[in-house]
C-alpha cells in the first residue's frame, strides 16, 4: 500500500485544480494538455486500488470483503470522476468562446476542445484510436472503461448499472450531435453559433447525468 500510495499522490501532480462550474471564469486561451492520459493513468490507478471483481464472487454469504471494496471505491471516487470534470472543463472553455469572440470564432479551437472532451467515446469519429478498438477489442472510451470500473460490485442486471450505461450511451450521442452542428456551418453566423451553443448545454447536462450516475454506482 505504501507504493500505491506513493504513486497516487505522484499522479495527483498531472492534474490542475478542477475547472470551475461557471464557463466564463475559464481562462479561453488556456491550452488543453495530455488530460486524456492523465485519465487513463489514474483510471488504472483506481483499478489497481479497487479490484475490479464482480459481485458474484462474494455473493455466497461472504459480506466483508465486498462491503471492504465498495468502501475503497467511495474514497478513491475522485480519480473516477476526474476525467468527467476534465471533459466539463473542455466544454464550458468552448462555451465560452462561443459567447466571448462571437465577431471572430475559431472553429478549430472549438472542435479540439470537443475531441477533448468526449474522450474517444463518439462513435463517428473512426480517428486511429477509435480503429485500435475497432481492430483489437481494447476498450479506449474513457467515459465507458469508468462506467466499467464504477460498477464492477454490481452484477450485470442491476437497474442502478444498466441506468448509467443508458445514461453513457445518451452522452455518446450528444458528443456525436454536438460535432455535427460545430462541422456543419459557418460559426460566424449567428444562427449557426445558436445551434451550438444549445447542443453544448445539452451535453453538459448529459455530463452531469452521467457522473451522477458514476456516483450511484459506487454508492455516494
Amino acid at each position: 500500500m505504501t507504493e500505491i500510495t506513493h504513486l497516487i499522490f505522484s499522479t495527483n501532480l498531472l492534474f490542475s485544480t478542477p475547472p470551475p462550474e461557471n464557463p466564463a471564469t475559464v481562462p479561453v486561451k488556456t491550452i488543453i494538455s495530455s488530460r486524456r492520459n492523465a485519465s487513463l493513468i489514474l483510471l488504472s490507478i483506481a483499478s489497481t486500488l479497487i479490484p475490479s471483481t464482480s459481485a458474484s464472487a462474494f455473493s455466497v454469504g461472504i459480506s466483508g470483503p465486498k462491503e471492504w471494496l465498495k468502501d475503497q471505491k467511495k474514497k478513491s471516487s475522485r480519480f473516477l470522476l476526474a476525467p468527467i470534470q476534465a471533459s466539463r472543463g473542455s466544454l464550458q472553455m468552448a462555451y465560452r468562446i462561443l459567447k466571448e469572440e462571437s465577431g471572430n470564432i475559431d472553429g478549430d479551437e472549438i472542435r479540439k476542445l470537443l475531441n477533448s472532451a468526449a474522450r474517444d467515446c463518439v462513435v463517428e469519429e473512426r480517428n486511429s484510436v477509435v480503429t485500435f478498438q475497432a481492430r483489437t477489442g481494447v476498450e479506449v472510451c474513457t467515459f465507458r472503461l469508468l462506467v466499467n470500473n464504477a460498477a464492477s460490485l454490481l452484477d450485470e442486471t442491476d437497474p442502478v448499472k444498466m441506468e448509467t450505461e443508458i445514461m453513457l450511451d445518451r452522452l455518446i450521442r450528444s458528443f456525436s450531435s454536438l460535432g455535427d452542428s460545430v462541422d456543419s456551418g459557418d460559426l460566424q453566423i449567428a444562427s449557426n453559433r445558436d445551434k451550438v451553443e444549445d447542443a453544448l448545454k445539452e451535453a453538459m447536462s448529459t455530463l452531469d447525468s452521467f457522473e451522477q450516475g458514476i456516483k450511484d454506482c459506487i454508492g455516494m
